[in-house]
C-alpha cells in the first residue's frame, strides 16, 4: 500500500504544481527551458505512474474491504464510462464538445474515477480513484484563477466532434471487451 500511496503523491503531486504554486512552475520552466522542464516533468510523472501500477497490483493481493457495492452499480459505472474516451479525444480534437465543457479531460477523469468508486469498494480502489477524483475537482476549481497554458491540438474543425465520439467509442469498446482484462486482469463485463 505504501508504494501505491507514494506513486499517487509523486504523480498527482507533479500534476498539482500549477494548482499549488503556478509562479514556481513558471520559474522552473523558464530557468530550465520549456523542453528540459517538460522532460523532467515527464520523468517524474512516469516514476509516479510506475509506482502506482506496481503498488496497486501489490495491494490487490491483500485487499481490505471498505464497502461492497450492490451489483446494479456496475451497470451505472459502465454507463458513466461511455463518454470518458470521447471526452479525452475531444481535448485534442477541439470542437463543440471542448467549447462547451472547456476542460473535457478533467470531466473524463472525474467520470472515470467516480465510476470506479461506484463499482469497487476495496481500500486500494478508494485510494486510487478517490485521489484522482479529488485531484480533478481541485484542478478544475483552480483553473478559474490561473492562466491556461495552450496544449497541442488538431486545428479546430466541425468534424472534430465526430472524430472524438467515434474514436472514443471505439477505444471504449476495445477497452471493455479486451484491453481492461489484458491490462488490469479484470473483465468489466
Amino acid at each position: 500500500m505504501a508504494m501505491l500511496i507514494a506513486g499517487l503523491v509523486i504523480f498527482l503531486g507533479i500534476h498539482s504544481l500549477s494548482i499549488v504554486n503556478e509562479p514556481l512552475r513558471n520559474r522552473l520552466s523558464n530557468s530550465m527551458g520549456e523542453w528540459p522542464f517538460k522532460g523532467a516533468y515527464s520523468v517524474v510523472s512516469l516514476l509516479g505512474l510506475v509506482l502506482i501500477v506496481i503498488g496497486y497490483g501489490a495491494a490487490r493481493l491483500e485487499p481490505t474491504v471498505l464497502y461492497t457495492p450492490p451489483g446494479w452499480l456496475r451497470h451505472v459505472a459502465m454507463l458513466l464510462l461511455i463518454p470518458v474516451f470521447p471526452l479525452l479525444f475531444a481535448t485534442y480534437f477541439p470542437g463543440r464538445i471542448k467549447a462547451t465543457l472547456k476542460h473535457p479531460m478533467l470531466v473524463a477523469v472525474k467520470l472515470w474515477a467516480l465510476a470506479h468508486l461506484l463499482a469497487n469498494g476495496m481500500l486500494h480502489d478508494v485510494l486510487l480513484f478517490g485521489a484522482f477524483l479529488a485531484w480533478a475537482v481541485v484542478d478544475r476549481i483552480s483553473m478559474k484563477r490561473r492562466t491556461q497554458r495552450a496544449i497541442i491540438t488538431m486545428p479546430k474543425s466541425g468534424a472534430n466532434d465526430a472524430i472524438a465520439v467515434i474514436g472514443g467509442l471505439a477505444v471504449y469498446f476495445i477497452t471493455v471487451f479486451w484491453a481492461h482484462q489484458w491490462l488490469i486482469g479484470v473483465s468489466p463485463v
